[in-house]
């Protein structure tokens, strides 16, 4: 399944991003399916998820202020952040949770993800 995150970009603290992650039909129905987030210098979190039965889990960081969805008319996972501050700048990536696709050495395949600079 191939991976590509969409809708980053520069907004000033307070403001708000919505994220979008497009995938297939089948892909999109089978599993959980979460964004995660990785700040320069930092390891990859985990930053929110939801089953494929809609239940979602944030992590403390974030919670109350962004919020995961399934599309199911266009097979397409958002997150909706809100309040957004500098320490949330980083690069945005969709996954499995966990993640589950492999790259041909064996590392994990994360594809293409969207890029968030929140500005204080």
């Amino acid at each position: 399944v191939q991976l590509q995150a969409s809708g980053g970009g520069l907004v000033q603290a307070g403001g708000s991003l919505r994220l979008s992650c497009a995938l297939s039909r089948e892909a999109f129905a089978e599993y959980p399916w979460g964004w995660y987030r990785q700040a320069p210098g930092k390891q990859r979190e985990l930053v929110a998820e939801v089953s494929t039965g809609g239940i979602r889990n944030y992590a403390d960081s974030v919670k109350n202020r962004f919020i995961i969805s399934r599309e199911s008319a266009k097979n397409t996972v958002h997150l909706q952040m809100n309040r957004l501050k500098p320490e949330d700048t980083a690069a945005y990536y969709c996954n499995t949770v966990p993640p589950r696709q492999v790259t041909f050495v064996g590392d994990v395949y994360w594809g293409q993800g969207t890029l968030v600079t929140v500005s204080s």
